[in-house]
């Protein structure tokens, strides 16, 4: 199968569009949801309406579009006790955002999240079953043709030294997102610095960062990264970061105004997360277009 190098559709665009939320998109619409697989049980249920969101997305001017399989990963299979094949599981899910692509030249984003909650501070999986996790579903999101491996909103150090020495093991082409606390933590208590060190190290594509509020990210994001390519998608949601019905609580014209900064330095990609629509990623494309045409 043919993939779409990530670099190579960057010689064509400045900074590269990631697409915005899809869960809280899909909570929305009313899809289907569960309280280990959350939204990927609407690429089962409601397909349709996971399709019209990825294409929603690309028409909004998105270069990346992300699987919605943040929650199609073993132990999340598992802890959920449906009786799904978690080959069948990804495969579908991947599929869904591979056939909404059509021919278009839309990079399709793998999302592999950390194996329980993203905000569980405690993981009470061990270091085999989470080797095990990342692992098998990394090896099932490539298998079934995504261009990248798209790790998003990773907090526990063991966790990202998983993922990002497998795939570098591997030779994928891969992105590490972190997310971290107001003491610049990682949730496993570790230095945000010291992960993206660590992380570096392993030769990802971009270390990025996702699901920060974005006043909170541009007061804690002052230094430059010391890493080649970066990116983010912030969140753009009401409530607390463990609200699991979430709305829109930043529009689309005050959410550029606020990372106008970040985009200003020049990241490798850039996107919304939490509580965002295709009318963010539509704002980004415009504002982008308009700043590199003058």
């Amino acid at each position: 199968m043919k993939r779409i190098d990530l670099f190579e559709l960057r010689q064509e665009r400045k900074i590269l569009i990631l697409d915005g939320a899809v869960g809280s998109l899909l909570q929305q619409y009313g899809a289907a949801n569960d309280k280990y697989l959350w939204s990927s049980l609407a690429n089962l249920r409601n397909p349709d309406i996971v399709q019209k969101i990825h294409r929603d997305y690309i028409d909004a001017g998105a270069d990346i579009i992300t699987t919605n399989t943040f929650r199609t990963n073993p132990a999340a299979v598992e802890m959920s006790g449906h009786s799904l094949s978690i080959e069948e599981f990804v495969k579908k899910s991947v599929n869904l955002a591979i056939e909404a692509r059509e021919e278009r030249n839309i990079i399709i984003a793998g999302s592999n999240a950390p194996a329980e909650d993203c905000y569980q501070k405690e993981r009470t999986l061990s270091k085999n079953e989470l080797e095990y996790n990342h692992k098998k579903h990394i090896e099932l999101l490539w298998e079934s043709g995504v261009d990248v491996i798209w790790n998003e909103t990773q907090s526990h150090l063991d966790e990202i030294e998983i993922i990002c020495g497998f795939c570098n093991s591997q030779k994928l082409p891969y992105v590490i997102n972190l997310f971290f606390d107001g003491k610049m933590n990682l949730l496993s208590g570790e230095s945000l610095w010291e992960a993206v060190g660590i992380a570096a190290a392993f030769n990802p594509i971009a270390v990025g960062f996702n699901c920060i509020k974005p006043e909170y990210f541009l007061n804690k994001i002052k230094q430059d990264l010391s890493v080649k390519e970066w990116g983010f998608y912030l969140n753009c949601g009401g409530g607390d970061f463990t609200d699991k019905s979430i709305s829109c609580a930043i529009n689309p014209d005050h959410y550029i105004d606020l990372i106008k900064p970040l985009l200003e330095k020049k990241p490798l990609y850039a996107g919304s997360c939490c509580g965002s629509t295709p009318a963010h990623t539509k704002a980004i494309k415009e504002y982008i277009d308009e700043v590199y045409r003058n």
